[in-house]
Formats: C-alpha cells, sequence, structure tokens
C-alpha cells in the first residue's frame, strides 16, 4: 500500500458518511464524568462502541479497573509479532458537562450537527474525534493490506475530564502491557486551528479551583 493509496482509501470512507455515522453515535452517548448520574453511559461507551470496533480489527479487549476510578478502562491489543515495533494509543471516551441550555437554538450536545462546515456536538473535538480518526486509520491499514506491520495497543479511559483518578497508578499496575517504543495521545490543543500541532513532550500541567468572597 502505498502513500497515495492510504490517503485515498481514508478519503473514501470519510466521503460516503460511515465516519460521520459513527462519530454522531458516540457524541450520542452522554458521557458526562463530572455528572455521578452519567455513570451507566461511561461503561456503555466501551461496552457498546470501543469494544466492538476495536475486537473487528482483530484486538483482544480487557476491560481495567482500579479503586480510585470512577470508571473503567479499555485495553485493546493487536500483537502480529515479537520483533516488531509496538505503538501505544491513549483516548478518553468522557466529557464535559453537556450545559444543554447553553447551546445555540437547534444545536445540542448529543446530537451531532453540522454548520457551515462544522460539526457540533460534546466530544467532536474532546476526544471522541480524535480517538475515532485514529482507530478509523487503523482499521483503513487493515483492510488494505490485511496488517499493520507492528504492535498496537490501545487505552480508553473515562475519567480524563475529572483529573483522570487511577490512571496513574492503572499505568504502573499494568507498566508491562503498555510497554511501547512510541506513544500516541491525540490530545491536547492546537497553537493555530488551520495548522496541526505535535507535542513531543510535556513538563505537566496543574487544575485548579478558585473561589473570592467579596468583602
Amino acid at each position: 500500500m502505498t502513500r497515495a493509496q492510504a490517503i485515498a482509501n481514508a478519503e473514501r470512507h470519510f466521503d460516503s458518511g460511515a465516519f460521520r455515522d459513527t462519530l454522531a453515535r458516540r457524541v450520542a452517548l452522554p458521557t458526562e464524568s463530572q455528572n455521578p448520574e452519567r455513570a451507566p453511559a461511561l461503561v456503555d461507551y466501551l461496552d457498546s462502541e470501543m469494544r466492538p470496533a476495536f475486537e473487528a480489527m482483530g484486538f483482544a479487549c480487557e476491560t481495567l479497573t482500579h479503586p480510585k476510578a470512577r470508571a473503567p478502562f479499555l485495553l485493546a491489543e493487536r500483537i502480529e509479532g515479537a520483533g516488531l515495533p509496538t505503538v501505544l494509543g491513549y483516548g478518553h471516551g468522557d466529557v464535559i458537562r453537556g450545559l444543554e441550555a447553553e447551546w445555540k437554538e437547534g444545536l445540542s450536545p448529543w446530537a451531532l450537527s453540522e454548520r457551515d462546515g462544522r460539526w457540533y456536538g460534546r466530544g467532536v473535538a474532546d476526544n471522541k474525534g480524535q480517538h475515532s480518526i485514529n482507530m478509523q486509520a487503523l482499521a483503513t491499514v487493515l483492510h488494505t493490506r490485511g496488517r499493520l506491520g507492528f504492535n498496537a495497543k490501545y487505552l480508553i479511559e473515562m475519567g480524563e475530564e475529572t483529573g483522570s483518578p487511577g490512571l496513574r497508578e492503572l499505568c504502573d499496575a499494568h507498566k508491562a502491557r503498555l510497554q511501547a517504543d512510541l506513544l500516541i495521545a491525540s490530545d491536547g490543543p492546537r497553537l493555530r486551528a488551520e495548522r496541526p500541532t505535535v507535542f513531543l513532550g510535556s513538563r505537566g500541567s496543574m487544575n485548579f479551583d478558585l473561589t473570592i468572597e467579596a468583602r
């Protein structure tokens, strides 16, 4: 498969509407990790969307849990050879609160909509859109040549928007299984909207709530 063929296959899939249909299904699941009442949706996202998609590509899937985490994780693995390099992917299926009342008329956080050439829906930009693109890229390669040519692992979490509780501990507990030559985590801002941004390292970040009581 040449680079041109790979791009043509990806464009064909996108133009057919199949990718939009997949993303619309995933956006429709209200995976608000900041809302305790949405806990069933977090599990449903892994069971009804992630697991079937990975298994269709020949990945072995396992649901992982940790006492600190409020929702489970999914680890998908496709091992093609002991001597091949391994790529680890990361994504999160949870989103921030829908805030339904704050959306413009005709738009909903749980329905994929298009306006002026842009798609709207909670998770389109963070992070359902990103990991759906990466997963479809894997599927396109497999459909074209029947193999990836490398070992692939993917970790999907459902608590990123609440600070990823339990993620560090879970990775420590499964460090051997998560060992890889390259990590691809498509989750972060662009420096300019029209130009993709690649971060090759990070020193970390800090989030906090500040409450001010006026005198």
